[in-house]
């Protein structure tokens, strides 16, 4: 993709930690909001699909066609994730000023929202999991403290990320 350096933005126009988090939760498409947020909630609900099939195809009593179907249907969502991510990447590539002598970020934007998004879901899916007769409340309790503090840790590393891109100190992956 060609980069178009009269139009790049801001790495400051990177959208925060808290908007991120609401577009995981509004997955629904919205022509008005940032291109990187759309893309993040519809990564949440890819990640939130897959996790439904797979939980079908776990289901002892699925048939080995169910459950053939189901990979089907994880590797058309797999598919769709890597155009999501390619879609925030191509973003980035275009739009933000990337600073020679920064150090370089292991991870693409797309890559580090997908694993945020991934992240989210199994904190959701873990608060409203029905109680399971072979764990205790404490258990329970603590599975869902240690999705949701993954989830804080995620975030932090990406408020991280941002400040230091904006503020020329790290660079993103363009591929």
């Amino acid at each position: 993709m060609s980069i178009d350096h009269d139009h790049r933005l801001d790495a400051e126009r990177l959208p925060t930690p808290s908007a991120l988090l609401r577009a995981f939760l509004d997955a629904e498409p919205d022509p008005t909001r940032h291109l990187v947020l759309d893309a993040a909630g519809a990564l949440a609900n890819c990640h939130d699909r897959r996790r439904a099939i797979l939980d079908q195809a776990h289901d002892p009593a699925a048939s080995p066609t169910g459950v053939a179907t189901c990979g089907r249907l994880v590797e058309e969502i797999d598919t769709d994730r890597a155009a999501l991510i390619a879609r925030i990447d191509d973003w980035v590539a275009c739009h933000v000023e990337h600073r020679d002598g920064a150090s370089l970020h292991t991870e693409t934007l797309g890559a580090v929202i997908d694993r945020m998004a991934a992240k989210w879901v199994a904190a959701h899916q873990e608060l409203a999991a029905a109680p399971q007769t072979t764990t205790t409340p404490r258990q329970r309790e603590a599975r869902t403290h240690l999705q949701w503090c993954r989830l804080a840790e995620l975030t932090d590393g990406y408020r991280d990320l941002v400040t230091d891109v904006a503020q020329h100190r790290r660079r993103l992956p363009v591929w």
